[in-house]
């Protein structure tokens, strides 16, 4: 089982690196399926929908139940049978995510947060987890150079973010499952480091 999930800020780079590893992988033979979250299914797009777009107030736990919904659909329908046909499934956001954002983002209980993924993920978790980590002003640069309007959680304040940062770097220095990259670093540089971890994960020579 091969399962990689791409963490990060808004801004991080998550999409571009989930790309570029997707592509390298492939070119090297494997067979690779690339998901997101919250979408991924039907179901997934609906709930993404509403929780990115939709300008409605939502509740923080409603946050919660939300992408845990399309949470169990993600894992039935896509993760699950990817992973059983030995697949490499790469999914941009994961259960993390929602302990970031929701957890220490919106300070719910993290107890309670981890338990719902629990329930969600059915017994599915990452082999591999990488973090692309950079300052929230970086982030916030990058943001302002994108095409379109920012959705509901880019528009969140600075202090928001930072705390979802700090989330997420807790997650990570307390897992010896996850990498954490420099997301200041090029492009290249970030996709060169990634690879050598997944390579490791597979046991291939990295570079």
């Amino acid at each position: 089982m091969t399962f990689v999930v791409i963490e990060g800020i808004e801004g991080s780079g998550k999409s571009t690196l989930m790309g570029g590893l997707g592509a390298a992988l492939r070119a090297e033979g494997h067979e690779v399926v690339m998901t997101r979250e919250p979408g991924g299914t039907a179901v997934g797009d609906a709930v993404r929908e509403i929780f990115l777009k939709e300008p409605i107030p939502i509740s923080p736990w409603t946050e919660v139940l939300l992408v845990n919904a399309a949470r169990v659909q993600h894992v039935c329908d896509v993760i699950r049978p990817a992973l059983a046909a030995g697949r490499v499934v790469l999914c941009d956001r994961f259960t993390d995510s929602t302990l970031a954002y929701q957890g220490y983002g919106r300070d719910l209980e993290l107890d309670v947060v981890r338990g719902v993924c629990e329930i969600a993920a059915r017994s599915v978790d990452a082999n591999l987890t990488l973090l692309v980590d950079l300052p929230v002003s970086v982030a916030r640069s990058r943001m302002r150079e994108r095409s379109g309007a920012p959705d509901r959680i880019e528009r969140e304040d600075d202090a928001f973010h930072e705390r979802v940062r700090r989330g997420f770097l807790s997650l990570a220095e307390a897992s010896p499952s996850h990498v954490i990259l420099d997301g200041t670093q090029s492009p290249e540089r970030v996709l060169d480091a990634a690879l050598d971890a997944v390579r490791g994960l597979l046991g291939e020579p990295v570079s």
